[in-house]
């Protein structure tokens, strides 16, 4: 068996054709492309599925081809009739490809086109809350722990599919991504979760039990992140998840070989945070053996696993197809198959497509809390992050060399781990020093910026003091406080650019949110004399935590409070600051 091949160029596939399969080999870090398959073998009826996997494993073993496919959420029965799901209709229970040698890729580094998207739940809010209260007393009863219970989101296609991938490996990295492109179907799968794995003898699962969305800057990400680590429910979902894996590989592993490698491990993502474990062993389990004994996947189920499937059956409006299916490849020595959530499903003859959405609920869970969780899964399909450099603006002079050079790198790494940026800190210190080695002895502009691969561009200018009064006029429009790029400093300054574009014949705008408080200019942090006090706006109301803000509230010369706008009338004085200017007066000034 030849092992799997190396990327040899980047992926640039302006068409599929039908029976193409597009993986990402996460080991490997690379994409596959199966296409032109050999043979094709579908499951239509529960009674097939076993005999569908059964026949790819002789395949794969006898002749060292490849497979790649997926099972279906509703072909479970098929592998234990004491598991209940509904009917997907004219969806396959399984289907796979046996392919010769794949393509191997890299990802290409383009732009992926925004992608409209037009979604309807499938379940109106008081349909959500029913079903949780019914949940909830079957839960009372003693008939289950927890349901993973789902509903789908619905759009007519006014996409193309391929586009819709792009933008969704852009937004959310490849982690087990997979596109598969059949006559009827295009699968768009951008799943972050790990079903299971074999390398040789040893499987692996990787279950994901706990969300949480992303805070808006770096230290409320923190507190966020770490809060889902800490909460006894989440832990408690996960630890009862956890063991049903341990069990479900005690089906089929060698005695003694099951163990927990990693519990409550965080993994970040754009716009989320995922809690997860992974549990392993050894086992000679075939493809089947496997998928007998592990499907459909615990963290997408609940427990125990055949009652939990009767009460999804009965509250859920509509199959799940591929929605907590899987999707993977099969070699004679490896296998990779995802949970296939994050996954659209799009049917070509009706030209619509769906989107499957739910979570865990467990006898103390808050419709509420459960259903802003659906929300914050389903940003994945219309975030779109744009391209941008992390940047730092500083002062250096002869005299004094950088200031707050600590506090501008501590901001810059910060900004890093939060944008999952790479960045090497010693190498930027040691670009700045021999910056400043070369620079004329004149006071300089510096200006630091460093991509999301990590590739640092240092650019200086003469400085240039600014007028001694700044002259601002108040934006048109506010800003939204829940917009993230507010709270770091990056080339990203679309809102800034607009509001100065719509206000002339001034130095500076002044920016304010919708709650009508001030929040920052677009170039400096506002200070307000207020009732003989300094003060300027708390970070949660939408601005960017300046180095020389952060210094003069270390030094206690300034401290946090709300401004109301209508409240700069009554201010005593007005001031604009930042680390290049320092501390500059400012005036509010009509158009």
């Amino acid at each position: 068996m030849l092992p799997l091949p190396r990327p040899i160029r980047a992926l640039s596939i302006p068409a599929f054709s039908d029976r193409t399969v597009l993986l990402h080999d996460a080991a490997a870090r690379h994409w596959l492309l199966f296409r032109a398959p050999t043979e094709i073998y579908v499951a239509r009826s529960p009674a097939e599925v076993v005999r569908v996997l059964n026949t790819v494993q002789a395949q794969v073993t006898a002749t060292g081809c490849y497979a790649a496919g997926f099972v279906a959420y509703e072909a479970a029965p098929g592998f234990d009739s004491a598991l209940i799901a509904r009917s997907p209709g004219e969806f396959p229970l399984a289907w796979f490809g046996i392919y010769p040698r794949p393509e191997s890729f890299a990802w290409p580094d383009t732009r992926p086109a925004n992608v409209p998207l037009l979604w309807e739940p499938s379940v109106d809010d008081c349909g959500y809350r029913d079903a949780i209260r019914r949940i909830a007393a079957y839960i009372a009863a003693g008939d289950t722990y927890q349901v993973n219970y789902s509903f789908r989101l619905r759009s007519p296609l006014t996409f193309a599919p391929w586009d819709l991938f792009q933008q969704a490996i852009a937004a959310q990295g490849a982690g087990y991504s997979a596109y598969v492109q059949l006559p009827d179907w295009t699968i768009c799968s951008s799943s972050p979760e790990l079903f299971w794995q074999r390398q040789g003898r040893s499987l692996s699962s990787r279950p994901m039990k706990g969300t949480i969305a992303r805070g808006l800057w770096s230290q409320q990400d923190r507190v966020r992140a770490r809060w889902l680590q800490q909460s006894e429910k989440n832990r408690a979902e996960n630890v009862m998840i956890v063991d049903m894996v341990r069990n479900d590989f005690n089906r089929i592993a060698d005695r003694g070989s099951v163990s927990v490698l990693g519990l409550f491990d965080l993994e970040q993502y754009p716009t989320l945070w995922q809690m997860t474990s992974t549990v392993d062993c050894t086992s000679d389990a075939g493809l089947a053996e496997v998928f007998r004994a592990v499907f459909p996947p615990a963290s997408i189920v609940g427990a125990p696993k055949a009652r939990t499937m009767e009460i999804i059956a009965e509250l859920e409006d509509s199959p799940r197809r591929i929605y907590t299916g899987s999707i993977g490849f099969v070699t004679r020595d490896r296998a990779q198959f995802n949970v296939a959530i994050r996954t659209v499903l799009v049917d070509r003859r009706a030209q619509t497509a769906e989107y499957g959405v739910g979570g865990g609920i467990v006898w103390d869970s808050s419709d509420r809390a459960e259903q802003e969780e659906c929300h914050t899964k389903a940003r994945v399909l219309s975030y779109v992050e744009p391209r941008f450099s992390l940047l730092e603006t500083l002062l250096w002079t002869p005299r004094d060399g950088y200031f707050l050079l600590s506090l501008h790198l501590q901001r810059l790494q910060d900004s890093a781990a939060y944008f999952a940026h790479a960045l090497d800190a010693t190498a930027i210190r040691q670009n700045l020093e021999c910056l400043g080695n070369r620079l004329p002895p004149h006071p300089h502009k510096v200006r630091l910026l460093v991509t999301k691969s990590g590739a640092v561009r240092l650019e200086h200018y003469l400085h240039q003091p600014a007028a001694t009064t700044v002259r601002l006029q108040l934006a048109r429009e506010p800003v939204d406080a829940g917009d993230r790029f507010l709270y770091h400093k990056t080339t990203h300054r679309r809102i800034y650019d607009r509001a100065l574009a719509e206000r002339g014949n001034c130095d500076d705008v002044l920016l304010w949110n919708r709650d009508g408080e001030a929040t920052e200019t677009c170039y400096c942090n506002l200070v307000a004399e207020l009732d003989g006090q300094l003060v300027t706006p708390p970070l949660h109301c939408g601005l960017l935590a300046g180095t020389y803000r952060s210094w003069l509230l270390k030094q206690g010369k300034i401290s946090e409070q709300a401004i109301a706008v209508a409240d700069l009338k009554r201010c005593n004085r007005l001031f604009v600051i930042n680390s290049v200017q320092q501390w500059r007066s400012a005036i509010l000034i009509s158009e």
